[in-house]
């Protein structure tokens, strides 16, 4: 499953950066109709080969334009990005994290550098629920520009080391004239990236676990997915070994329906009593009552 799963990583990664023109065409920027499309991972809009949208940048331009709209109409972009999200959601919950994000790649990748590792404090988890409601959300939409009237991504300003990776430094490499119009956002986001590839050296996918909107807003449906990790308690034996495998810290036999699982299956993989299980999510077993005697 772990070669099935890397191999999965990299032909999205590079599958959905297949842009190769960007060398030589006018716009360094693919533009065509697959733009229209969000990529289920965090993959950046303004990378030379990105073929797909983000949906967090297409959800914080909707919302930073929703003033615009019409009272009374709906707001069509938001409520396609949004109910894009929640099917994906709703169906595999946060496998996408696992298993086609760009990022969460690269992580990865980071990770098996041979220097020691670290587990990441558990309360950090949380984080990354106020990054989607605070930078996602109420700022894209709180903070308006005097002379446009328009929000702002804040997220993708502020934060976003995806698009520092994958947008930005590749974008001053080709067009070396952009390097004058660099300011405050560049720095404070390459900061941010250099700090986060080398935490990932010594802790397993921490932006994802620490940082990520788009994994927090996917684990809001973690209890109600299609699919699920299922946990027999009658054949674990408490050896530890499902934990030790778990890139986001889960403890299966301990947390069902973890919101942190992005369904790698690692966990599968290292049990050796078939204490877990991948599949289609069963309904609860209906409780039995219990005899009653007569008086």
């Amino acid at each position: 499953m772990v070669k099935l799963r890397t191999m999965v990583q990299t032909l999205m990664a590079l599958g959905t950066n297949a842009y190769l023109m960007f060398p030589f065409g006018g716009s360094v920027i693919y533009q065509g109709p697959l733009k229209a499309v969000c990529h289920p991972g965090l993959n950046c809009y303004s990378c030379p080969g990105a073929l797909l949208s983000c949906p967090v940048g297409a959800f914080q331009n909707f919302l930073a334009s929703i003033r615009f709209h019409n009272p009374g109409t709906l707001p069509q972009l938001g409520a396609i990005v949004l109910g894009y999200l929640g099917f994906i959601g709703t169906v595999v919950g946060r496998l996408p994290c696992g298993w086609i994000c760009p990022f969460g790649f690269i992580q990865d990748l980071l990770h098996k550098v041979p220097v020691r590792k670290f587990r990441l404090w558990e309360p950090l988890r949380w984080v990354k629920y106020a990054v989607l409601v605070v930078l996602v959300i109420i700022l894209p939409l709180w903070l308006v520009d005097a002379s446009t009237g328009l929000g702002h991504p804040w997220f993708c300003k502020l934060l976003c080391p995806a698009g520092t990776l994958e947008g930005a430094l590749p974008m001053i490499l080709l067009k070396p004239s952009l390097w004058a119009t660099l300011g405050f956002y560049f720095w404070n986001k390459l900061t941010i990236l250099i700090i986060l590839i080398t935490a990932a050296m010594f802790i397993s996918r921490p932006f994802c676990r620490m940082l990520c909107p788009l994994g927090a807003f996917y684990s809001l449906f973690s209890r109600m997915t299609l699919i699920q990790l299922e946990f027999i308690e009658g054949n674990c034996v408490d050896c530890g070994s499902c934990a030790r495998k778990c890139p986001m810290g889960v403890k299966p036999n301990q947390e069902f329906d973890s919101h942190e699982c992005i369904m790698c299956l690692k966990c599968l993989d290292a049990c050796q009593f078939r204490a877990l299980q991948f599949g289609i999510r069963r309904p609860p077993a209906p409780e039995k009552k219990r005899a009653t005697s007569p008086v």
